[in-house]
This record gives C-alpha cells, structure tokens and sequence, in this order.
C-alpha cells in the first residue's frame, strides 16, 4: 500500500514504523540499515514536535496546536516528511512538499 508513494515525483524513501520505531516495511534507494535510520529518526522527530506542540497549547492556552499532523525537515538537498507513522525521503528538486504531506495524509489514515 504504501509503495505507490514512490510514484511521487521526488520520492526516494518510504517507511512504515510501529509506535517503538520499529521499521515494519520500507520501500526504496535505501538499504534496511539505512531505512531502520530513518524510522528511528522519524520517531524521536515526532516525540519532539509533540512534547513542543503540547508546550505551546499549555501555556497558550489556545486549543488546535495538539496533536501535530505531520513536519517536515528540510535540508539543502533533501527533506524528510512524516505523518502518523509514514516517513519518507524526497528529493527537493523534484517533489512538491504540499502533494507528499498530502498523501502522506491520506495513506495514515487507512
């Protein structure tokens, strides 16, 4: 199911992990070492932004900040997106950031 985000233009990596990020499946240019990586990375990124996210919500006092529905990562090169528990890899020359999060959206969902 999630292979066919690789169809994304700019999509290199695409990895499913479990909430102790875990890789459960992973599709792509990198190897299994590389793309538990990933995985491991997606997990810390996504318990950070959500200890941030509560923070704000706390002392804002202000509802909709929690829970996050995904980041992004950007880098010279390449970013790393993520929602739920999907990550993927893309090359910023090529892939639409809004079109990735969207699907992204979309395959967390099922």
């Amino acid at each position: 199911m999630i292979k066919r985000l690789l169809a994304l233009d700019g999509v290199q990596v695409i990895c499913l992990f479990r909430d102790d990020g875990t890789l459960v499946d992973g599709y792509g240019v990198l190897d299994t070492a590389g793309m538990e990586r990933l995985a491991h990375f997606a997990l810390e990124y996504k318990r950070m932004v959500q200890a941030n996210a509560d923070q704000l919500s706390m002392f804002t006092q202000t509802r909709g900040w929690t829970p996050p529905r995904g980041w992004i990562v950007r880098g010279v090169g390449a970013s790393v997106c993520s929602v739920g528990n999907l990550v993927c890899l893309v090359d910023n020359r090529e892939a639409s950031l809004n079109e990735v999060m969207s699907e992204l959206r979309d395959a967390a969902s099922y």
